[in-house]
Parts: structure tokens; sequence; C-alpha cells
């Protein structure tokens, strides 16, 4: 499965190019849970090993694209307010305590926490809308949002570059991934079939 995931976003890379950088990473940063990290590093994995795009220019989308996404993102939550992120959680299933967890996160840290989230797992969707729903300073969110793009972007871009030179490597990660996913799903029926048969079982008695 892994190794398909990876073929269907190497498709639109290679057919809408930096588009496709630029709408998944602004969508994500907007606030929707889309994978806007796996496409950044997979465009620049196809930068170094089939030269399909350009490392800089893939920086330099990405910075953009994640740095509009994030000012909607606050557009979003300052005007729909806590209404508008009541519905968010609602509707993609957000916990309550996630909510509460990157409440805390943001009265702690500030506007430096605009930073760190991009490096958060779950808490980079939601920063944006969070930051406005809580009126932080414009200013303040709009600097910090753009130095944390700027080095989340580069990071991660740098870090599918560097993969590139091990193309087999990574092909083997993820041949091992999908046999892995099987083995595992295949337990698991069998482990459901073993307790059902129980319960059967039991309930004949």
């Amino acid at each position: 499965m892994a190794h398909q995931i990876f073929d269907f976003l190497r498709g639109y890379l290679v057919h809408y190019g930096y588009w496709t950088v630029f709408v998944a990473l602004l969508l994500e940063n907007t606030g929707l849970p889309v994978p806007g990290e796996t496409v950044l590093l997979i465009a620049s994995f196809l930068a170094y090993s089939e030269h399909e795009l350009s490392l800089p220019y893939v920086i330099l989308v990405g910075i953009l694209a994640a740095t509009l996404g994030d000012n909607l993102g606050f557009a979003l939550g300052l005007y729909g307010g806590r209404k508008l992120l009541d519905r968010y959680r609602r509707t993609f299933r957000i916990s309550t305590q996630a909510i509460e967890r990157s409440e805390l996160f943001f009265d702690r840290f500030g506007s430096f926490a605009v930073f760190f989230a991009r490096f958060v797992f779950g808490l980079r969707v939601i920063a944006g809308p969070l930051a406005g729903v809580l009126r932080m300073h414009w200013k303040k969110f709009l600097l910090f949002n753009f130095l944390g793009a700027v080095l989340w972007v580069t990071v991660i871009s740098f870090a599918g570059y560097l993969f590139g030179r091990h193309w087999d490597l990574l092909a083997e990660y993820l041949r091992r991934a999908d046999v892995m996913l099987i083995v595992v799903l295949s337990v698991a029926i069998y482990f459901w079939w073993r307790r059902s048969q129980s319960t059967k079982a039991n309930g004949s008695r």
C-alpha cells in the first residue's frame, strides 16, 4: 500500500509539477488533513532521482504555499471563531483533548508556538485556524509563520533530496512496508476469527 501511495503521488507530481506541491501545502496549512509533508518529501526526492523538478523551486513554492495557507487558516479562525473550530473538530473527528492540548501549547509558548507547530504532528494542520480563534497578533503570527515555513520546508526538502541517492533502499523499505502490512492484517484477522469462534462456542453452551 505504501508503494501504491508513492506511485499515486508521484504521478500527480510528474503531470502537474509544482502545482501539486503548492495545492497540497496550501490546503494542509489552511487546515485540511492533506498529506502536504509527504508530497513535499516526494517532490524533493524526484528533484534528485528523475530531475522532473528543481529543488530550489520546490523549496520556494513550498514556503509560499505554507505561508499563504497558514494565513488563510488564520483568517478562517479569526472570523469563524470558536463555532467554526468546533465544527471543524466534529467534521474531521478531532478529539476535544487534542484541541485543548493545542490551546495550552499556544498559551505557553505564544507566538513561538506558530514556529514550533510546523514540526509537531497534527498541530501543523490546525495551527493557523487556532491562532486566529485565539486572536493572536497578526504581525507576530505572520513573522513566526514565515520563519517556521522557511525552516520546515527546507529541512523536509533536503531530506527528500538526499533520499534520491538511495532510490533502491527506499523502494525496498516500501516493499517491506507492504509485506509488513499484509502480515499485520493477517494476524489481526486470525485473532478476530479465533475470538468470534470462541464467543460462539460459549454462547451455544
